[in-house]
């Protein structure tokens, strides 16, 4: 065999192994979607009504929570959804109005996400997004909150080989897309779910009211009636009712006259001046840890809150009926009456909720 002959089997022999090695590569090391469903803990809520197109996964959810908390999601990497919807404070921000990448103030209090799945009237105060997918990207181009383009975040994301490998987890494909960006965050966010609290416990007979809490869950109940001092109540549950303690609603719960709206609020959304000044009715629960109150974080204190339903409603032309009907003598609420339903207000805080290692960050 000559020289030639002899190079040739080698090369003949090397090419062989390479492909036999490309061929017999383990099937472990290929990344396959993992379809396991997310089991929702809804306990004693009415079962969830979610989306049939985004069917809860285990990756899917750690996916969107892994999104939820990174800051590369933000121009120069300053901030994280997160920052703005902290755990121990219900998914919410203590700050009046939030602070995005710039230090610039957004136009509304930050919205607390938690029981999302039980919303079925759009998002943000004003509604303006239709599905949560929608409400998850907003927040990104939004240029007083996080401050970045979507083309931006895919390509940050795309060189993270963590973020292609869960992607493939989640979708089939290491391909990154707003759109994957946004059904996997909508699955983080509907897995939130706030169902133990103390008022909680005691439906299911496992926890006690106080007398003062117990005079002040009768107090939310019970209806308003200027006819019968001695047996009006403060109405809570007409704007706040429901196992989810609102009413999917847009009101104007009489803050300001007419000449005082400087936020339109759901008009804005759909051009209808009878939506002027009428915002999201949002949920009591974890109102205690939820604050500032209102869409403008006007309130401090649910004390503050209190005292502009007995004593504080304005009128407007598109304020509800229900609240302008006590302008006259206010709720009839004495000292005591406040205190109470504040108190009946803090059995609706969750602590299991709070501290779930399940919502905390992955990083």
């Amino acid at each position: 065999m000559n020289l030639q002959k002899i190079i040739l089997v080698f090369l003949t022999m090397g090419i062989i192994m390479v492909a036999c090695k490309k061929d017999d590569a383990p099937v472990d090391d290929i990344i396959q979607i993992d379809e396991t469903p997310y089991q929702l803990n809804y306990g004693n809520l009415p079962p969830p009504d979610l989306p049939t197109d985004n069917v809860l996964t285990v990756q899917g959810v750690k996916l969107g929570k892994m999104l939820f908390y990174d800051k590369l999601l933000s121009e120069g990497e300053k901030q994280a959804c997160a920052d703005c919807h902290r755990q121990s404070d219900g998914f919410s921000d203590t700050l009046r109005l939030s602070l995005g990448v710039d230090e610039l103030e957004g136009k509304r209090q930050a919205m607390p996400i938690f029981n999302m799945a039980w919303h079925t009237n759009q998002f943000f105060w004003d509604g303006r997004a239709n599905l949560l997918r929608d409400q998850a990207l907003l927040p990104i181009q939004d240029v007083l909150e996080m401050k970045e383009t979507l083309e931006d975040v895919i390509a940050k994301l795309s060189a993270e080989p963590t973020y292609r490998d869960q992607f493939s987890r989640t979708f089939g494909s290491d391909e990154i897309t707003s759109e994957k960006m946004a059904l996997a965050m909508e699955q983080f966010m509907l897995s939130i779910i706030s169902n133990d609290s103390k008022y909680d416990k005691f439906l299911a007979g496992n926890a006690q009211l106080s007398e003062s809490e117990e005079r002040g869950r009768v107090l939310f109940f019970q209806e308003y009636n200027p006819f019968f001092p001695d047996d009006s109540g403060a109405d809570c549950a007409h704007c706040h009712g429901g196992d989810n303690f609102e009413n999917d609603l847009y009101m104007n719960n009489g803050l300001d006259t007419d000449a005082e709206f400087t936020d339109i609020g759901r008009e804005e959304v759909t051009m209808d001046v009878a939506d002027r000044a009428k915002f999201k009715v949002p949920t009591l629960r974890n109102i205690a840890v939820t604050f500032p109150y209102m869409h403008d974080g006007r309130f401090r204190t649910l004390e503050e809150v209190v005292n502009h339903y007995n004593e504080g409603i304005k009128e407007s032309t598109t304020a509800d009926q229900t609240v302008l009907n006590t302008m006259a003598t206010g709720l009839l609420l004495t000292e005591q009456d406040k205190v109470d339903l504040v108190n009946f207000l803090h059995t609706l805080t969750d602590e299991t909720f709070l501290n779930n290692e399940e919502y905390k960050s992955p990083f």
